[in-house]
């Protein structure tokens, strides 16, 4: 799982940001791809052409989005979407999910894995093809050397910049008893207790993006998380790697060159290099793309009525979605001010009807940010998706908030509701640079005023937004924040909750709650058939759609933009896995 900056651009989602808008997060939006006002005979522009006559793509990122992390292992701060589209193109995953959720064994480091009935006993074969850049073999060592930096990064004593984002994901690492190489190409895992198998696959295994051993120089795991800690923010530190490209230049806040791995194993680069360039805003990335500057980028949908400025050049616009969710986070923290208020359910609830998820998408993503009411989207169609789910639970209606709150002894003074020395008053944080995201919390907060919900709006850059929100040591640091999402991709294809919403849930925000943990260690458990292990995960849904961790937000499309000459991009956008295939975007003669 990786955060997703819901950038309200034209809605695409990126971070658990998707920051109310537009992300293009080529890592993990979702699988569907239908051209949009496209104009086929419209010519390239000129600018278009000279950007990219010597072999280079550059390609915009999300807006403010500085990459800072650059090791495959990352904490939960270095867990951006934006972090991993980089990363992605130099580690390749042990597993390659396909936009229908099975796993693509050509496209991945794993041939097979196999495992016993019981959910116990899981054996990974890794293709024996694939080769480090430095020539080596990509093998078991690197399993285990993924695996023991992964273990020891988890432990609750680990040194900063640690703990590792996905502990926890598919009980890894506590609840699996060893990890023993058998052969070059073979490890077996074993667990501690029996696992729903496609859970534990999907969500534990799968968090194996592996490491070159190359990198165990201190013998010591210790000091090797500490020595990758550091390191991991170093962009000249990953010179070996596996994937269809290297990384040969960074300029932080201004751009990261990549060029073709010579020695990838699968399907080589035609282009001389690609450059992920920074973007201040959505307007000069807009700029950019007129300009020619950026071949491939986004439209914000802020910016949606002048798309024809650039569909006139010749560029292809497509939608996106992410398989994932867009929420508004409730700072429940244990020592946090703001959970006494927070914990209680009608609040949330009260919250929820005064979010008007269908203007929001008519009014600010022109239709392509579909309202969500629950932790797994309307759109893209999956199975996951419980059909009673389709609609809201929690209509918009803040006449029906207010009159909640005023049943529990709120009352109003002043347009703002009151309980003994509690007020329903809040600083929202946003994230900033993304007009589409300040549309929707500016809306938020105008929808809450009616229910006597006071909300003072504070923009934030997408870096120190995380780094404050994902803080439980220092709970007083925030008290509500929209402009994220959640992408279920590595780890999380499985999209149970446990990471998120459970006790003490790595990634989440301090929401409690005992039959939630119980519905998600039902998830967790082998089933005799496929409809048993549906229904139980979609007993887990309903409580949480129901429950709200979070306040659920839009799903915002990415509206992707490519130059005209600039081929592939669409096509191997590959859905939930959070993978773009770069490697096969090409530049016309």
């Amino acid at each position: 799982m990786k955060f997703r900056l819901r950038i309200k651009k034209m809605s695409p989602g990126t971070v658990t940001a998707c920051v109310m808008g537009v992300a293009l997060c080529l890592t993990g939006c979702g699988s569907s791809s239908v051209p949009t006002n496209q104009s086929n005979s419209a010519k390239t522009s000129s600018s278009s052409s000279s950007t990219s006559g010597d072999g280079t793509v550059t390609y915009a990122l999300a807006p403010q989005s500085n990459l800072n992390w650059f090791i495959p292992i990352a904490n939960s701060a270095g867990s951006t979407a934006a972090n991993f589209e980089m990363i992605y193109e130099l580690y390749k995953p042990i597993l390659w999910i396909n936009p229908n959720y099975t796993i693509n064994w050509h496209k991945s480091i794993a041939s097979k894995i196999t495992y016993n009935k019981k959910g116990t006993v899981y054996h990974l074969y890794l293709n024996p093809k694939w080769h480090w850049s430095n020539g080596q073999p990509v093998s078991s060592k690197d399993v285990l050397f993924t695996w023991n930096v992964i273990k020891a990064a988890s432990a609750a004593n680990a040194p900063s910049p640690w703990p590792y984002i996905g502990v926890g994901a598919g009980d890894i690492p506590n609840g699996v008893k060893s990890v023993v190489e058998n052969s070059e190409h073979e490890v077996t895992f074993t667990l501690d207790k029996p696992a729903n198998q496609h859970w534990f696959i999907y969500n534990g295994i799968i968090q194996l993006i592996l490491m070159p051993s190359a990198w165990d120089i201190h013998k010591n795991i210790d000091n090797e998380i500490k020595y990758l800690g550091t390191e991991a923010s170093n962009p000249s530190f990953v010179k070996i790697v596996d994937g269809p490209f290297r990384l040969v230049k960074a300029v932080p806040y201004q751009s990261w060159t990549l060029v073709p791995n010579k020695n990838y194993d699968g399907h080589k680069s035609t282009l001389k290099k690609i450059v992920f360039d920074y973007e201040s805003s959505n307007a000069s990335e807009f700029a950019g793309l007129k300009t020619g500057a950026i071949n491939v980028g986004y439209l914000d949908l802020s910016q949606y009525t002048a798309r024809s400025e650039l569909t006139s050049m010749g560029d292809t616009i497509t939608p996106e979605y992410a398989f994932g969710y867009s929420d508004t986070q409730l700072n429940m923290f244990p020592g946090a001010k703001t959970a006494k208020i927070f914990d209680h359910l009608y609040v949330r609830q009260a919250m929820q009807m005064g979010i008007d998820e269908d203007a929001i998408n008519k009014d600010i993503y022109h239709g392509y940010a579909p309202p969500t009411y629950g932790p797994i989207p309307t759109v893209p169609a999956t199975q996951f998706l419980d059909p009673e789910l389709s609609k809201p639970i929690y209509p918009y209606n803040a006449s029906k908030g207010l009159a909640l709150m005023e049943s529990h002894g709120w009352k109003m003074q002043n347009g703002i509701l009151v309980k003994g020395s509690e007020k329903m008053k809040f600083v929202m944080l946003y994230v900033s640079g993304v007009q589409a995201g300040q549309d929707e919390a500016e809306l938020m907060k105008q929808d809450w005023a009616a229910e006597g919900i006071s909300v003072t709006l504070k923009p934030m850059p997408i870096s120190t937004f995380i780094t404050i929100t994902s803080n439980p040591k220092q709970p007083n640091s925030w008290q509500m924040a929209t402009g994220l999402g959640w992408d279920y991709n590595g780890p999380g294809y499985y999209p149970t909750g446990g990471e998120l919403f459970g006790t003490g849930a790595p990634s989440g925000f301090g929401y409690s709650n005992s039959e939630e943990d119980k519905l998600i260690a039902a998830t967790h458990q082998p089933y005799t058939s496929d409809t048993a292990n549906l229904h139980a995960f979609w007993r887990y849904e309903n409580f949480t759609a129901e429950h709200l961790p979070v306040l659920w937000n839009n799903n915002a499309a990415t509206l992707i933009v490519n130059s005209a000459n600039v081929h592939g991009v669409a096509k191997n956008y590959d859905g939930p896995d959070g993978n773009v295939d770069m490697q096969y975007w090409s530049l016309a003669k």
